[in-house]
């Protein structure tokens, strides 16, 4: 890359909140409310991945939270203190469709259409 090219693309990424604002944010979003029954659904999306026989490996413990924290952080900013299953499928290809991998070779496809195929197969509870 060069250098002109850099600069311009550095300065189109200028923050749009401080710091400060970013954490007081991410703090308060966690402070949204997770039903047991969402922990559930999490728990059975996490679970389907691991038994389904389509995926090589499934979910991790740590992805299931990267899970919960972004569909608080979600449910934050669309309802206040509550985070509902539809926050979960509607981070779900960006937060976890990267991390399932195909237990076939043949078998590529993109994260949406393996997140939205898990969404499927997983009911809400």
């Amino acid at each position: 890359m060069q250098g002109t090219e850099r600069r311009s693309l550095v300065a189109t990424l200028e923050p749009c909140l401080a710091p400060g604002e970013l954490i007081e944010l991410q703090a308060s979003a966690s402070q949204v409310h997770a039903a047991p029954a969402l922990l559930d659904y999490i728990q059975a999306v996490v679970e389907h991945t691991r038994r389904a026989p389509e995926f090589a490996s499934g979910l991790s413990p740590r992805a299931a939270l990267g899970v919960l924290a972004c569909s608080q952080g979600l449910g934050h900013a669309r309802r206040p203190r509550q985070s509902a299953a539809e926050d979960v499928q509607a981070i779900l290809p960006g937060v976890a469709g990267h991390r399932l991998a195909p237990a076939h070779e043949g078998a590529r496809k993109r994260a949406a259409e393996v997140t939205a195929a898990l969404i499927e197969a997983v009911p809400i509870p």
